[in-house]
């Protein structure tokens, strides 16, 4: 039995991941904060034979997410957690309003990570294996003038899920830290304007599945964008910058 916990379960990746993680001698511990859609992913994984608890938790609950969390180590044990769970969104102009939209952005995208992972890095180094995988972003390779506080936000889980895999390395708990570019999405379907490399979900779930498997430690796709974002962070700064203020204006964020 392969036990896996997913946030950010009720859409997007995370429900594909659930999807395609799902069958039998599985049990899915699914997150998500719209309970409605995270009860029809639960049922759909539960008629691929999955044993499945979903549950309501917005990942920046701490506590909450952390009982949760214990519970169910204490009671099953998990063997991969997937902190999935992440908002996008930028501001137009410089107003103060959407500015501030960024403390939301820092507390589900990095608070959030860390808050999902903590509880369960003690039950993983006890028993001496697990597996944590953390998605990041190829944004997180430069900084992001559209998405300041994504970008930066990303950069910061990279970093830290970098640092991580050598310190749970002594405890065979495996961290591998995943960055892809554009993956049809409801975060991505609220930009308008053009995403190179646009990947469906199911196709992009399924690389960053078959690589998980394999115990990669870094995953960074499409390889095209991943090397040009490499190569484009090496540029002096104000050429960078330059480049950069080219770039369309991503919206404030999406709706629940």
């Amino acid at each position: 039995m392969k036990n896996i916990l997913i946030t950010g379960a009720s859409s997007g990746l995370g429900a594909e991941f659930a999807h395609q993680y799902a069958a039998q001698n599985v049990k899915l511990f699914l997150c998500g904060r719209n309970l409605e859609r995270l009860n029809d992913v639960a049922d759909a994984c539960r008629q691929k034979g999955a044993e499945v608890y979903a549950n309501a938790i917005d990942v920046t609950d701490r506590a909450r997410l952390a009982d949760w969390v214990t519970d169910i180590t204490a009671q099953h044990g998990l063997d991969l957690v997937i902190a999935n769970a992440g908002i996008s969104g930028g501001f137009s102009g410089q107003m103060i309003e959407d500015i501030t939209k960024d403390y939301q952005i820092f507390d589900v995208n990095l608070t959030g990570v860390l808050n999902t992972i903590y509880p369960a890095l003690p039950h993983m180094v006890a028993k001496k294996s697990g597996h944590i995988v953390l998605i990041s972003s190829l944004a997180g390779y430069v900084p992001m003038p559209s998405a300041p506080a994504y970008s930066a936000s990303k950069v910061a889980v990279r970093f830290y899920g970098e640092s991580l895999r050598t310190k749970l390395a002594a405890f065979h708990v495996k961290v591998t830290v995943i960055c892809p570019g554009f993956i049809q999405s409801r975060m991505t379907d609220n930009n308008d304007f053009p995403m190179p490399f646009l990947m469906k979900t199911d196709v992009a779930v399924a690389r960053m599945i078959k690589d998980i498997d394999a115990g990669k430690p870094r995953i960074s796709f499409p390889w095209q964008m991943s090397i040009g974002l490499k190569l484009l962070s090496l540029l002096p700064a104000k050429l960078s910058s330059a480049i950069f203020a080219c770039l369309p204006d991503k919206k404030a964020l999406p709706s629940d």
